[in-house]
C-alpha cells in the first residue's frame, strides 16, 4: 500500500488560468525508484516562474532566491506536470513568483495530485547583467 495523500478528493487543475508550463517527465529524470528527481522539479519551477518574472520585466531576469520549497508528494514517470505561476509582488527591480505544480496521474483512471509549491524571487537585469528598474504597467 503506498503513502496516504494529503490532497483533498476531486482535486482538479486551477480553472480558467493557463499553466506557465506543461512538461512529461522522462525516466532520465528518475533515481532508482522511479520518483523524479527534485533538482529536476526545482530546474522546472524556475523555468516556469522566469517566464512570468520575464513577462513582468519586460526582459531579461535572473533568480535571485528561492524564498520556499515545497515538495508535498513524490512525482512519478508518466505524470503529466503543470506549473502555474502567479505574481505575489513587484518591487522596484525585482519581481517574486508563487509557483503551483500539478500532476495528472494514471492514464485510465486520472487524478489531478498538488506535488510541489514554490516562491522565487527574480531581479530584472540589463545587458551587462546590473539590476534595472522593472517598467510601470
Amino acid at each position: 500500500m503506498g503513502k496516504a495523500s494529503h490532497q483533498p478528493p476531486g482535486l482538479e487543475l486551477p480553472k480558467n488560468r493557463q499553466p506557465a508550463l506543461r512538461v512529461l517527465p522522462m525516466p532520465a529524470d528518475a533515481n532508482q525508484n522511479g520518483d523524479i528527481f527534485g533538482g529536476w522539479i526545482m530546474a522546472q519551477v524556475d523555468i516556469a516562474g522566469g517566464t512570468v518574472a520575464g513577462k513582468v520585466a519586460r526582459g531579461r531576469v535572473a533568480t535571485v532566491a528561492v524564498n520556499a520549497f515545497v515538495f508535498k508528494q513524490p512525482v512519478q514517470i508518466g505524470d503529466l506536470l503543470s506549473f502555474y505561476a502567479d505574481v505575489v509582488r513587484i518591487g522596484n527591480t525585482s519581481v517574486t513568483i508563487n509557483v503551483e505544480v500539478y500532476a495528472e496521474r494514471g492514464r485510465a483512471d486520472t487524478r489531478v495530485v498538488k506535488v510541489t509549491e514554490a516562491t522565487l524571487t527574480y531581479v530584472a537585469i540589463d545587458r551587462s547583467g546590473k539590476p534595472r528598474p522593472i517598467p510601470a504597467a
